[in-house]
């Protein structure tokens, strides 16, 4: 089939080296990537005649090591293996397909590598967060007595800086002062950062000092670095006295107030700026959903002339960190309407925590459905939200089947899927989950063995429960929390182990929560323990004032017992709390959007028609003869 082509082709275009050219000119990127590489060094008997170009192309087709073991055989065979602009092209996709030890073994065989070939490998290392072996290089190049230039010293300075390695720093720095370059504005920047970086602030400021001639970029670094060490206050002052301020230099600024909360002041300074562009807007925006202004955010937002996927998921991101989860998906449909932006995964894992938070599950499908349609199937974020979303919307199987298709899992992955079969009662498939777990070699954390005591709780397996909180301290070093004693109690108590969980309580290195002694309060109902009822109430009443909900707890296990003078002092004491118990509510989605309701609810827009639907249905079960047990309406 291929055959046949390459001979129309060679008929069409005259001949074979013709044909080279069409395949590795301006049209190969019209061709089979991973194929055009392979089948076009085939088509090659003798080494490539014709100009380098050739070689720019194939290199640009070239996807695999396999393709690039072969262009690397043509290189060789052309005698280009010490050609000064072949080779850094070649390098530098050696290091963009991760062939590391090939881009050295050809640097190594580079009888005389130039400045440039130099550059080229410490720029792959620098690219692939290689810091070490730009460091190691850096040696080899001194002991060959070959010249740094300027830009070499700000990638080795760079790379010393993500290293925090301070003394190498230094070193680098000695070499800068004899090589005469400390006056370099490139290098001088370089080494702010590195500095600041390692908290030498003060020799960041002497050098920023020494430097003859300061850019805008230079400025932003110093005041940067400022930020960084926590002096806000100098970094202002240096702000207002820069020659010239990019918006670079403004956002920065801008972002240093917001990280310390100051809005007011990163409102200010956004007032006053001359030019803003979307990162400015956007940067603001995520400033107030972060720090929980929700009505600003909403405010900046509509005056917005521009927006982007940032904006949008600044808005949404604000609405989901602040409870607002049914704006979230009213903010998600809007903009698949109204915009042109594309959801990435930060939009769709916040719209997946409001569906998951609202049981809204017809909306979490249609997410998962987009999901997969956009190439986000195996994004591993996405992936534990939509498991998140079906095990908090009561579909366990679902999302069973989405954590078993994820071929990449972390141990949030496996945090949530355990969790979550836990909380649906499937105890038996969490203790089995925590066993793949750790066959996966995944290391378990203090949320994993929340689950794995709860469904522990679920099966009233008190032993194994013990044997796994002993698991978690012992073998794995961690330190139980007020949640793991939370789930230790509810076991004992949920087995019948009334004065066993009291005395694990008494024990606890720590004072026990609300959670924990509403936990006892429910089980001396089960267990008809009013007296230790009335001193579980004492706890909640100090820990908990404002919840007159253990007063009707307390009230229940009264009127158990027949003691209904004491229920009618518990009703006394509840209403002189001053607070009343938060009514039952429940949400319905309906055409993606969720409304809730609560009792006696009369909020709605629909009300009325809500109200005469209830009393059609009543009538309807009278005349059926059916039961019915609700609420007075009001």
């Amino acid at each position: 089939m291929f055959l046949n082509k390459v001979l129309f082709l060679d008929g069409k275009f005259g001949g074979v080296t013709n044909l080279h050219r069409t395949m590795f000119g301006g049209n190969a990127a019209n061709l089979s990537l991973s194929k055009v590489g392979e089948i076009a060094l085939k088509l090659v008997p003798k080494p490539l005649q014709g100009p380098e170009p050739k070689f720019i192309s194939l290199l640009q087709l070239c996807n695999t090591p396999r393709n690039l073991e072969q262009i690397q055989t043509q290189i060789t065979v052309r005698g280009l293996d010490q050609d000064e602009y072949t080779m850094p092209l070649f390098l530098l996709k050696c290091f963009e397909l991760n062939q590391f030890c090939c881009a050295r073994q050809l640097f190594d065989q580079t009888t005389y590598p130039s400045s440039y070939l130099w550059n080229t490998m410490f720029k792959g290392y620098l690219l692939k967060n290689q810091h070490r072996e730009v460091l190691v290089l850096f040696r080899l190049m001194r002991n060959a007595d070959e010249k740094p230039s300027c830009y070499t010293f700000s990638i080795i300075l760079k790379s010393c800086g993500r290293l925090f390695a301070l003394r190498e720093g230094e070193e680098v720095h000695c070499v800068v002062f004899k090589t005469g370059l400390r006056s370099n504005t490139f290098v001088g920047t370089t080494l702010i950062d590195l500095y600041s970086r390692t908290m030498q602030i003060k020799c960041a400021h002497t050098v920023f000092s020494e430097m003859v001639l300061r850019n805008v970029v230079t400025y932003t670094s110093m005041i940067n670095g400022f930020i960084e060490n926590g002096d806000l206050t100098t970094a202002r002052r240096l702000f207002d006295s820069a020659p010239d301020r990019d918006v670079v230099l403004w956002n920065t600024m801008i972002v240093a107030y917001i990280e310390c909360r100051d809005m007011t002041e990163a409102r200010k300074l956004f007032n006053v700026m001359p030019m803003k562009d979307l990162m400015s807007w956007n940067t603001l925006l995520n400033g107030y959903a972060k720090s929980g202004n929700v009505e600003e955010c909403e405010k900046l937002f509509k005056v917005m002339k521009e927006r982007n996927i940032f904006s949008w998921n600044g808005l949404i991101r604000g609405y989901a960190h602040n409870g607002h989860f049914v704006e979230v998906l009213c903010a998600f449909n809007r903009m698949l309407t109204v915009s042109e932006a594309q959801p990435n995964d930060v939009t769709l894992v916040n719209v997946l925590t409001a569906c998951a938070r609202l049981g809204a599950l017809d909306m979490g499908k249609r997410v998962h459905s987009y999901a997969v349609s956009i190439g986000y199937k195996d994004n591993i974020y996405v992936g534990n939200g939509l498991v998140d979303m079906y095990a908090k919307c009561g579909v366990i199987e679902n999302a069973t089947d989405v954590f078993i298709r994820m071929e990449v899992k972390d141990l949030i992955s496996w945090n949530t899927i355990i969790n979550g079969v836990a909380v649906h009662g499937q105890a038996v498939a969490a203790l089995m989950l925590f066993n793949q777990m750790r066959d996966a070699c995944v290391r378990p954390d203090g949320i994993t063995f929340i689950g794995v005591l709860c469904a522990c709780s679920h099966m009233g397996l008190v032993s194994k429960g013990f044997d796994y909180f002993q698991l978690m301290v012992n073998e794995h070093s961690l330190v139980p929390q007020i949640e793991h004693y939370g789930c230790m109690v509810d076991l004992l108590a949920r087995a019948g182990h009334f004065e066993q969980a009291v005395e694990f309580v008494h024990k606890m290195p720590m004072p026990a929560d609300s959670v924990i002694w509403t936990t006892l309060l429910g089980a001396c109902r089960i267990y008809k323990k009013v007296g230790f009822a009335v001193l579980a109430l004492q706890k909640l009443t100090e820990l908990d004032p404002n919840n007159p909900a253990n007063h009707v707890t307390l009230a229940n296990i009264y009127g158990d017992a027949h003691r209904w003078k004491d229920v009618a002092k518990q009703k006394v004491a509840m209403r002189d709390t001053g607070f009343k118990k938060l009514p039952g509510h429940s949400s319905i989605e309906v055409d993606d959007h969720v409304a809730e309701f609560y009792c006696f609810d009369e909020r709605h827009a629909k009300t009325h028609a809500i109200y005469g639907a209830l009393k059609g249905l009543m009538k309807t079960s009278i005349s059926c003869d059916t039961s019915w047990n609700l609420i007075n309406e009001p």
